[in-house]
């Protein structure tokens, strides 16, 4: 099972607490750091001092970091025009040395919008499905041959479908809890289908659905990756571990019925059971970004006890 750093930056962090963060996932031998895309603190978080950009994060990540995937869990459609996300994209790639994977939804939390002036239309999922052919589209038309595309929601004319990716095929994350119109995207799209924080029981059954979307194409189930998103607080005791959820305002309880989360036996148990259910790659998202210790604690006493 690989394990993934998975960041929430607007929740208040510079792009040095963001980097630090990403050279430990590195340091410390985790497979990828990815962060939100966001532009406004949720729940009772002050978000000071204030958000950083995705793409802008990741185009500095990309130069000081040399081992670990970037992405995004998940840039919002709403965001970035696809050509635009397309280019940028493609440019953290080649500044990654070919080390980038887009995350890609409808995005959801309107309040964000409506604080920076970005418009929030009613229905999104169709802005994704198009935004997912296009920048794939764009991605794989070939050098001197130009790309174009007429949509409900995009219109793309001679587009010289430049920069290319270094990766012959960047990977794309489609992630979400829906029972047809997501498993489709991913099946169609899709080098990943991650669940966002999913109920532990619900797990098989979504994987099945993506599988079964898979095959009514004449996909190969098995092409795709199977991950989960969840929350990670560990602890080398129960003090610990009840001082980290304090840190980062939840129940030590409600965290065992819902994350990845008490010591390190808990911990390399719930990661058995998702193993056993098919997961094949884990996003632990870290709240507290001025706890390193708490990253060097899951390297060296969970990672192991895996193997």
């Amino acid at each position: 099972m690989r394990l993934r750093i998975f960041t929430e930056p607007q929740q208040g962090g510079t792009y040095d607490d963001v980097l630090a963060v990403a050279q430990a996932t590195e340091s410390l031998g985790f497979d990828a750091f990815f962060r939100s895309d966001h532009y406004l603190a949720m729940g009772d978080a002050s978000g000071l001092p204030g958000p950083t950009d995705a793409w802008t994060t990741l185009a500095g990540l990309a130069r000081e970091t040399r081992r670990i995937r970037l992405g995004t869990l998940v840039s919002s459609v709403t965001f970035r025009p696809p050509g635009i996300l397309a280019i940028q994209a493609a440019q953290v790639d080649q500044m990654s040395g070919g080390r980038v994977e887009l995350g890609l939804g409808t995005g959801w939390f309107e309040r964000e919008h409506l604080a920076y002036g970005i418009p929030f239309p009613r229905k999104r999922f169709g802005m994704l499905e198009e935004q997912l052919e296009i920048v794939t589209g764009l991605w794989e038309t070939p050098v001197g041959q130009s790309y174009s595309f007429a949509g409900e929601h995009y219109r793309l004319v001679d587009s010289p479908a430049l920069p290319k990716p270094v990766q012959a095929r960047v990977p794309v994350i489609v992630g979400g809890g829906g029972r047809k119109r997501t498993p489709a995207l991913a099946a169609r799209f899709g080098t990943e289908f991650n669940l966002p924080f999913p109920e532990f029981a619900d797990i098989p059954g979504k994987f099945a659905g993506v599988r079964a979307a898979c095959t009514a194409i004449g996909r190969d189930p098995h092409e795709l990756v199977y991950s989960a998103a969840l929350i990670a607080v560990a602890g080398r005791d129960e003090a610990e571990f009840a001082r980290r959820a304090a840190a980062v305002g939840r129940e030590p309880a409600e965290l065992r019925q819902h994350g990845v989360a008490g010591t390190a036996s808990e911990i390399v148990d719930r990661l058995g059971a998702l193993a056993a259910d098919g997961v094949e790659c884990v996003y632990l998202q870290i709240m507290d970004l001025s706890d390193l210790d708490h990253l060097d604690f899951i390297a060296r006493e969970v990672v192991p006890q895996l193997d």
